[in-house]
């Protein structure tokens, strides 16, 4: 499933250091709304769904989030910060009870999308601290990804709800790959 490529999804360049800036985003890589979070989530998830175009689309969302979080691991250690831990921007460590448990469908999809949203608010906060041109549009594409997956994770619910078929699942798969598609 995960195949690792020297290209990060998105290149990072920073204009300037900034020490503080970097302990700030560490949030994303080990805060409770953090990218780890998403993918550990996603992952569990995956080994409770029994729809495969769901479990499919988690996995690639997973797969997803850990590459998110090589990005901010790079902006962070380009901002001035060598030393990554896996803990939020207090230096907690990040724990296995920051991921939901749930093995509910529909409450898996509502935890996610509403995950989708905090992440998303945690990014536009972090837009707001920095005026470095390059580090802002680096932080409205996961902006921009996190607003797709909630898109997706929103349309599953609903065909869920419908009992819909699996050709109209199948479109959260082309609409997820599309979206991909898109940033080359």
């Amino acid at each position: 499933m995960f195949s690792y490529q020297k290209r990060l999804l998105y290149p990072v360049y920073v204009e300037k250091k900034n020490e503080k800036l970097a302990r700030s985003l560490l949030e994303h890589i080990g805060g409770k709304d953090g990218e780890f979070t998403a993918f550990t989530r996603h992952m569990y998830q995956c080994l409770h769904v029994t729809n495969p175009y769901i479990r499919d689309l988690l996995g690639m969302m997973a797969s997803e989030e850990l590459a998110h979080m090589e990005i901010i691991a790079a902006a962070v250690r380009k901002l001035g910060l060598a030393d990554l831990p896996l803990a939020n921007s207090g230096q907690e460590s990040w724990n296995m009870e920051y991921v939901e448990k749930s093995t509910d469908i529909n409450e898996m999809l509502k935890i996610n999308e509403e995950a989708e949203i905090r992440a998303k608010r945690l990014y536009l906060r972090h837009l707001t601290l920095t005026e470095d041109t390059s580090l802002r549009k680096m932080l409205q594409f996961l902006v921009n990804r996190e607003e797709v997956h909630q898109r997706l994770l929103k349309k599953s619910g609903v065909l869920v709800a419908q009992k819909a078929n699996n050709e109209q699942f199948s479109t959260l798969i082309h609409e997820y790959k599309m979206s991909l598609r898109v940033m080359k």
